[in-house]
Formats: C-alpha cells, sequence, structure tokens
C-alpha cells in the first residue's frame, strides 16, 4: 500500500475525509506547496473582521468579557442589555440585524481603493458561523441578520474582480469562551450562574470542562469531539465558498486535524483550478510557513527583513471589532505600513471594522478614501513588484522588540513600536529592470538615495533617467558619494509617500 493510500485511511479512521489527491495529512506532503503569483503580485486585501459582536460597538473580545465581572465590557454590557445570567451572547447575537449591510457597495469602494482581494470573517471566538453553516445551527443565516454573510461578501467580491477569502477564528473558542461558565462573586448577582451554564445553549457556548490557564493558545484539554468540530466546520465553509485564501488566527491548530483541513484545501484547489493550487492558507506560526506549507500571516507587525517567501500582516485601522471609542489610524500611518511591508516582499491585509450595521463609519471613509487618491498614483510601485536587494534605509529602520511576539516570534504586534515615516526614510520595490524608491515624506529641495552611491555597488547599472510618479516635470539628478540626489518639482503628486521610478541605461 502507498504512503498517499495509508495516509488517507488514517485520515479517514479518524473522522477526517478529505479530497483525495497529492497533499496528504503529513508535514513532508504539506512542503511541496508554494505560494501562488496571484497572491504575491496582489499586495493589498482588505478585510471584514465583523460579526454579532460587532453589534454592541464596545470593542475587542466582546463575547469573553461580557462575562468577566468588573471589566469595562461587562460594566457596558450590564448598563445597556441587563445582567449576562438573563441576557447573554445569544441575546446579543438576536439583537444584530446587519440592516445597512450593502456588500456591492463595499467592495466596490476597496476596489476602488486599491484592494485585490476581499477577506470575509467566517467564524470568530464567539462561535457564532458567518454562513450557511451545515453543521452548527448557530449561524447567520438562522439567525441574527438571517443573511449569508459569507456568500454575499464573496459574490460582491468576485463581481468586483477581487479575490476572496475567509478567516477562522474559532479553534480557540473552546477556551476564550469559557468565561460564559462563569457567574458574580459580589453584588446582587453573586453565585447567579450566567446563561452560559444552561445545558440547551452548550453547542454555542461548549460544555463545561476543566479550565485552562489561557485564554488564547492551544493547550491540550481540548475534546478529541471539539477538534473534529472544527475540521468539520472548516472543511464545509471551503467546500461551500471556494475561497482563493484561508486565514486561521494562530498556528494550524490540533495536529493531524489542522494538516487534514489543509491538505483538503489544497487538493479541492487542484479540482476547482484545472490541476492548479491557487489557493493560499495563512499560519502566524514561523515553523509552519518556512518550508511550504502554508502562507506566514504577521498580526499587527512587520518582519525585520526581507521575507525569502511571500508574507502578510493583517492589522486595523482600528480594533479589530467596531468600537464606537476607538482611535483610528491616520491615513499616512496606514500607507507607511503598506510601503514598508511591500517593501520586504510582504502583503498587506487591512481590517476597516464594520458597525452592526454593515455601514462604514464616516471617519473611515475618509481614510479609505486617501487611500484610494494615494494608490491611483502610486501603485505601480505596489502591484507585481518584487522586493530589491535591501528593503529600505534611513532613520525609521528599527529593529523589533523582542518582547513583543505573543505567538511565538518577535514580528507579531511589534507595529506598536513604530513612529512615522519621514522624507529621510526610503524604502525599495523593483519590477523588470526599474527601480522603485518612496521616500516616504516630502523633502521641497531634494531627497537623497544613500543606496545608490556608486561605491556600495548594489545599483550595478547606469542611471538613464529618473522620474516621479505622477508628475509630468522633468526632474533634476546626480550622483555623488553619498547616494543619488533628486531636486524636488514644485508640485508634489500626492500626499504621504511619494514613488520614484529609476530606469537604467
Amino acid at each position: 500500500m502507498s504512503w498517499s493510500r495509508r495516509s488517507f485511511l488514517a485520515a479517514a479512521a479518524a473522522g477526517l475525509d478529505i479530497q483525495p489527491g497529492p497533499f496528504q495529512p503529513e508535514g513532508a506532503s504539506l512542503e511541496k506547496y508554494s505560494c501562488p503569483a496571484w497572491f504575491r503580485e496582489a499586495k493589498f486585501g482588505l478585510w471584514a473582521h465583523w460579526g454579532p459582536q460587532s453589534q454592541a460597538g464596545f470593542g475587542d473580545w466582546y463575547a469573553r468579557n461580557m462575562y468577566i465581572e468588573g471589566h469595562r465590557q461587562y460594566q457596558y454590557h450590564l448598563k445597556t442589555y441587563g445582567h449576562p445570567s438573563k441576557f447573554g451572547f445569544k441575546d446579543v447575537i438576536a439583537t444584530w440585524k446587519a440592516e445597512r449591510f450593502q456588500p456591492q457597495e463595499l467592495m466596490r469602494l476597496y476596489r476602488q481603493a486599491g484592494a485585490k482581494y476581499f477577506v470575509s470573517m467566517g467564524v470568530h471566538c464567539d462561535n457564532f458561523d458567518l454562513w450557511n453553516s451545515r453543521h452548527h445551527r448557530w449561524n447567520a443565516v438562522n439567525m441574527g441578520p438571517k443573511k449569508d454573510v459569507v456568500g454575499l461578501f464573496r459574490d460582491a467580491a468576485r463581481a468586483e474582480g477581487l479575490r476572496f477569502g475567509i478567516s477562522e477564528h474559532v479553534w480557540g473558542s473552546y477556551n476564550w469562551f469559557a468565561t460564559n461558565k462563569g457567574a458574580d462573586k459580589q453584588g446582587p448577582y453573586a453565585g447567579v450562574p450566567y446563561d452560559g451554564n444552561e445545558p440547551a445553549n452548550y453547542d454555542l457556548y461548549h460544555p463545561p470542562h476543566a479550565p485552562a490557564p489561557k485564554a488564547w493558545a492551544e493547550q491540550g484539554n481540548e475534546s478529541e469531539a471539539w477538534k473534529r468540530e472544527w475540521f468539520t466546520r472548516v472543511q464545509d465553509v471551503i467546500d461551500q465558498y471556494q475561497p482563493d485564501l484561508f486565514y486561521t488566527d494562530g498556528a494550524l491548530p490540533f495536529g493531524r486535524y489542522g494538516r487534514a483541513a489543509v491538505a483538503h484545501y489544497y487538493n479541492q484547489s487542484l479540482r476547482w483550478h484545472k490541476g492548479k493550487v491557487d489557493v493560499v492558507y495563512t499560519s502566524k506560526k514561523r515553523a509552519d510557513c518556512e518550508v511550504g506549507t502554508c502562507v506566514l500571516d504577521v498580526e499587527r507587525g512587520l518582519v525585520d527583513d526581507i521575507w525569502p517567501n511571500p508574507w502578510q500582516t493583517d492589522t486595523c485601522v482600528g480594533n479589530w471589532h467596531y468600537d464606537t471609542q476607538a482611535k483610528y489610524k491616520t491615513p499616512k500611518t496606514v500607507i507607511d505600513l503598506l510601503v514598508d511591508i511591500v517593501s520586504r516582499n510582504g502583503n498587506l491585509l487591512l481590517n476597516f471594522p464594520l458597525p452592526g450595521s454593515g455601514a462604514l463609519d464616516d471617519a473611515e471613509l475618509d481614510i479609505l478614501s486617501e487611500i484610494t487618491a494615494w494608490m491611483k498614483v502610486n501603485s505601480e510601485a505596489i502591484y507585481a513588484t518584487r522586493p530589491w536587494k535591501i528593503f529600505g534605509e534611513g532613520p525609521g529602520i528599527r529593529k523589533t522588540d523582542p518582547k513583543a511576539g505573543m505567538i511565538g516570534t518577535p514580528e507579531h504586534f511589534n507595529e506598536r513600536n513604530r513612529v512615522d515615516l519621514g522624507p529621510a526614510d526610503i524604502r525599495y520595490t523593483t519590477k523588470g529592470n526599474t527601480l522603485y524608491a518612496f521616500s516616504m515624506g516630502w523633502n521641497p529641495k531634494e531627497t537623497v538615495l544613500p543606496a545608490l552611491t556608486p561605491s556600495r555597488r548594489l545599483y550595478e547599472r547606469k542611471v538613464a533617467r529618473v522620474e516621479l510618479l505622477g508628475s509630468q516635470a522633468p526632474l533634476k539628478w546626480r550622483l555623488a558619494e553619498d547616494g543619488l540626489h533628486i531636486e524636488s518639482p514644485r508640485q508634489r503628486p500626492s500626499r504621504h509617500a511619494v514613488a520614484f521610478r529609476i530606469l537604467p541605461a
């Protein structure tokens, strides 16, 4: 019996019936995967990290924190909805109507802003599926908005020519959501169990189990039944919606269950795409991604240097779930991130948190408008580019804080250490024989590119012409011992970073 046949039989015996094909639920087999060209060319995607937790409008992890006595979200819930013994998260779900949800209009705006792919939340740790789930009654078609959120987003994205992705965060729900089994320790409701203790709702809130020391990590106490349910639901959303990208919020979970999900997805891609693996599965664990298997995703951070394979940053203009009190990133901060990430061989996946209604707020529309204007001028130096010999130079280059990582590597969450980049900060990309140099601010006199100093021998061609994207003005430039000096034209072609096109003789 062949190794491939044994692997599939072993997976089937474990209740993991995967699509047959060359990819097996084994590490050596998955390492044969390579990232498809479309993802490498895309560079910029947008995301709707949206669901019933957005309805409260009070930030991230609402479904968990509303059950933690004294927490700001518990206090908000008590004031707004009532005590979680009487009005629990299941009841918040019922208030979510998505009454202003217009996916076609959102996708039109996102395409105009330069996004090449869009990702819909599939299911968060709140254990509520946003698709027409065949294995879980707690879903958006049955309850809440009574809409197939994933399906509507998919159809709208593909109608606009965008690649489509789905995110899942539910693997961690087993421990993350355990707070619903508690009760207040003081006050008028002391000792009154929260509604997560009701057996009729265990399929949303999980059955009682031994507590774990952390909210967010694979901890080894997860039941086999939960692991199998995770696999079944992931397989269901993949098979029904055929996403181009599938995002897991963490490392590949649960050993053979995680490997089986990835193998199934890649083998399905071969069916969908005439023998081509044209999909992306992401993991936040570096070891999962260093040799094939999947694509590295870094949450709210950047790798230190040029990563050898395409990778992705996922971040947000504010908080992940909608928060009326959130302070948003400025358009400059977003554009700085995009350019910095692309110069290191990465993509930016940016979340605009939708309120419960499903419509962007005015501040988000303003940010999106500035990104749209900037991309119209500068996207040539973003799309389908490759990194140069160095990603950049200047005072804004800082090594990541080794204590910043929360998923085992220092990349994650290091964006909190960033400062806005300025005119002396340069980032490079290439396309064919063309070198692009971004000055991350505007110097009204001149821009200097130290990397083009002849003695450094990084740029081994003779410079024939230098142009500024978005400007018709001829540029004056000269090579000197400290780099290539480019005299600034009178008019700035765009706000924020500007891109020079350097052409060889």
